[in-house]
Parts: C-alpha cells; structure tokens; sequence
C-alpha cells in the first residue's frame, strides 16, 4: 500500500538500490565522463541518493571501481566451443579488446587495480583452459600467458605513447617544410627509425599506425610461437 501524507496524497517512493544497479551506473558514468569523474558524490547525484546510501553496496571508491571492472570483464563474449586453441585464445582476448574499445576508462582501471575479483581471475581461467584445451603443458600455459600479459585484457603497453594529459592543448601541425626538416635530422642521428617513419608513411599514406593491426600482428605471433614450442615438447628449465 502506497502511504500518505498530509491532505491525503500519495507519498513517492523510491525503489531501493543494490550493488548492481550502482555498478551499472558507475560503468555509465565512466562511459560519459571518464574514470577521474567516478565519485562516491557524483555517483549519488547520479542516482539520485545521499552519498551514504552507496556505501550500502560498495565499500568505497575503490572496492566501486574494482566492481565496475567485474561488470565488464563478465560481459566479455563468449566463443563457439570446440574452437582450435589459437583460435580460442585469440577470440577470448579479441573479446578483452571489444570491451576495451567501447570503455576506454577500463584500461586505466585495470592498470591501476591491486587485486585479483572473482570475474578477472575467471577471465585468466578461461584463457588458460583455451590453452589447455589443445594439450599444451600447464608449463607452456603459464608462460603463454606470461608473454601475452596485458594483451589477455586487451591492450598492449607501449613506451612512450601516453595521450597527452586531460586539458592539454594540441600543438599545431608542422608545415611541410618544418616536417621535411625534422625528418632530414632524424635520418642523420637515427637512421633506422627514420627508415621506419618512411616505409610507414608509404605503405599508409593517411598516416600514424593501425593499433588494432598491431595489437592482433602480435597477439598471431605470441600464439604461433607458443604452437611451435608445443610441438617440440618444450618445457621450461
């Protein structure tokens, strides 16, 4: 029964909250704004809610973000069975970088998260029982996953390819006469590099490398290199 109040009106009432309903508005959240703008305070705002009603469902900022991460890593596609093991493999971190690319707050997320949840150690898991599945050694397994690292959750560090910090203008473009300069001292210092920067601008006309190119170039590379060691038995020293 809706109660009332003075002069007989239907009071309104608010469904009560729960964890997931919290988690699935941070993950909007981040998706809007960004991680940085992920906060007990403008979660509440968000959801309508003093900032002690989260606490109900969540520790803290920490334990919400840690959550938001479950959420995603337990929605990851799932592959067809019976796949052979690269093509596993592949798809299950394929899936990781699906999830990357339509949340960019995830691999910061990740990078800066201290524990291992539940849905990130199932995720491990599942890639390595897709190792497993082709009769690798738990040996070799390890050491796959070793050497995919990061890749397992869809991103690949590279050094010294940061974004520039929120807020940071960009700089004007180089004229075609300041890039004809810049690249006439790169060659004579860095030969090799310079070697590099033309073969790519020529094979890619439009410039800058194709990330999701590269990251699957050498996630086939990992993979094939894991196979050839399966097949001559290889075990670590």
């Amino acid at each position: 029964m809706t109660p009332a109040v003075a002069g007989g009106a239907p009071a309104r009432t608010t469904p009560p909250l729960n964890r997931a309903q919290v988690l699935a508005a941070g993950v909007a959240l981040a998706d809007r704004e960004g991680l940085a703008a992920v906060s007990m305070r403008h979660l509440s705002a968000e959801l309508g809610v003093v900032p002690m009603a989260l606490y109900k469902h969540v520790a803290d900022k920490h334990d919400l973000v840690a959550g938001m991460i479950d959420l995603v890593v337990a929605g990851y596609a799932v592959p067809p069975p019976g796949l052979e093991w690269r093509e596993g493999v592949r798809r299950h971190v394929l899936a990781a970088r699906d999830a990357l690319l339509e949340h960019p707050w995830l691999r910061p997320a990740i990078e800066a998260a201290t524990q291992r949840t539940p849905a990130v150690l199932a995720h491990m898991d599942t890639v390595a029982g897709a190792f497993a599945a082709g009769g690798l050694s738990y040996d070799l397994v390890h050491h796959g996953m070793h050497a995919l690292g990061h890749r397992i959750w869809g991103f690949s560090p590279e050094a010294f390819s940061n974004p520039p910090a929120p807020g940071t203008l960009p700089l004007p473009a180089p004229s075609a006469a300041e890039q004809h300069a810049m690249m006439a001292a790169v060659a004579q210092q860095y030969p090799h590099i310079a070697a590099i920067a033309i073969d790519t601008a020529t094979r890619h006309p439009l410039g800058a490398c194709d990330d999701q190119f590269e990251f699957e170039f050498t996630l086939d590379l990992l993979l094939e290199a894991v196979a050839r060691l399966h097949v001559t038995g290889w075990s670590s020293r």
